[in-house]
This record gives structure tokens, sequence and C-alpha cells, in this order.
């Protein structure tokens, strides 16, 4: 009994730790699949962080801020800025999350009020690798950086620079003004994108479907050019992580694998 107890204890804690986001000191980051409705969880394997993606599975970035102060993220998928479709750098545009708040990235930013959704593809048609730029496919990662701390000056005439960061949010907040945004290839379903998947290869993250999601810029100093903090979350197919020991094995006997023990008792004969 002992032993039984201490077993579903171990699975227990297994599965909490298969259930952890990317934890940070500001931010924390996970992956929600959209399309089966379920947060992945994530695997830690050799001081990394992994999730699974499905191919063809639409996905968004859940991001939830543990600082009492704001924060501004610059947000890359796949080694391109979420937002500006830039090779992503620390010193780009980035969201500004408020204290303890939780806030939902959908997709590329294409303008104020609109995404184009992030959805799980082969690599070769992630749109990293359709603008040229294949090399850091299966990789999420948020630089952080924390305000600098302002000391208010007596009331001057004329308008005072800022620089401006868009504020993360949901589309229900109200719509603004529309941006230019960067050229993109055209958007392709979920169901093109998981017919297109190579056997057993890697997957990277599409340029879907538009969506609204409205967000607004606000004034944003940051304290340093340096992150703060940085997170890093690696993706793939299950299969291929599953392969490569990031997530491990189960009991399961594989199909077609012969057994040497496919009875327990001794039946009576014909």
């Amino acid at each position: 009994m002992n032993s039984l107890r201490t077993w579903v204890i171990g699975l227990a804690t297994l599965a909490a730790s298969m259930q952890a986001g990317a934890v940070g000191r500001l931010v924390d980051l996970s992956v929600y699949d959209r399309t089966s409705q379920q947060e992945l969880p994530v695997y830690r394997h050799d001081g990394r962080y992994y999730v699974a993606g499905q191919p063809g599975h639409r996905y968004q970035i859940q991001l939830r801020s543990q600082s009492g102060g704001r924060v501004l993220g610059v947000l890359s998928v796949d080694g391109v800025n979420v937002l500006s479709g830039d090779t992503a750098d620390w010193s780009q545009t980035g969201y500004v999350l408020q204290p303890y708040a939780d806030s939902d990235i959908l997709g590329w930013r294409k303008s104020l009020s609109e995404v184009a959704d992030f959805v799980f593809a082969d690599a070769s048609r992630s749109y990293a690798a359709r603008t040229g730029r294949p090399e850091n496919v299966g990789v999420i990662g948020i630089a952080v950086f924390l305000p600098r701390r302002m000391i208010r000056p007596m009331p001057m005439p004329g308008p005072i620079p800022a620089l401006s960061e868009p504020i993360a949010g949901t589309p229900r907040e109200a719509p603004s003004q529309l941006v230019p945004a960067p050229a993109a290839p055209m958007a392709e379903s979920a169901a093109r994108a998981s017919a297109k998947m190579q056997d057993n290869g890697p997957i990277g993250t599409g340029h879907g479907e538009r969506e609204t999601s409205v967000v607004s810029f606000t004034d944003f100093v940051r304290a340093s050019s340096t992150p703060n903090e940085t997170i890093t979350l690696y993706y793939d197919t299950r299969e291929r992580l599953l392969a490569q020991g990031v997530i491990p094995g189960d009991d399961r006997p594989l199909a077609g694998r012969p057994d040497p023990f496919p009875g327990h008792f001794v039946p009576d004969p014909r």
C-alpha cells in the first residue's frame, strides 16, 4: 500500500511539473491551443522548456505579469518580432503588460485592431521561412524590461517627447486607428497548413487567418538597454519531442511489436 501511495504521488508531481508554464521572475509564458481548447503542458529537459504543438492547430501565447508595476515584453516567434515582423532584437517594440495582469497574444500584429492567427504548420510553411528566415523556427521568446524611474519635472509649455509601445490587450477593447503593417504572405487555413506537413518534419508558426484583436499605444521608457529577464520556450511535434527524449515515454506497447507474454493464465484446450 505504501508503494502504491508513493507511485500515485510521484505521478501527481510529474503531472504538476508538466503543466507548469515557463516561469519567470517578472513574467510567466505559456501556450494555449485554441483548436483543442487546452493549455499545452510544458516539459523541462536539460534546463530548457518545451511544448508539443499539433500541426494545423491555432494557438495563442499567454503572458502573466508577476510584477507590481508595468513591464515591457518584446515578444518573438521563430526569431521574428510578432509586432513589427522584423528579425527579432531586444531594442524593438513590444507589448506593455499591466501589473499582475494576464494578456493573450493571438497572432502576428497587422494593425492596432487586427492580427493574423498563430497556427502550427510545417516549418517550410512558417511565416519566418516564407519571408526568408528559417534559421530560428521552433522557438518562442520574450525579453522583459522594467520602466525607468522618472523624476517628475516642473510643468513646461509644449509636448514632451516619449517612446510609445502597444498595450497588450484582447478583442474586447475598443478599436483604435490603424497603422501600417509589414507585407506578409497570404494567410492559409489550418487545414491547408496541416495538409502540407512533411512526414516527421519539424513545425513552425504559420501566418493564419485574420481576426480582431485591439490594442492601443502607451508611453514606456526602459530602465536599461538590456532586458531584466529573458524567457525561451521551444516547440515541436509530440512525436519529435518523444524521439529526442524531451517527453518521457510511456508503457503503452507500440503497434505491431510482438509481446512474449500475451496471456496471463492457461486456457482450456480446444
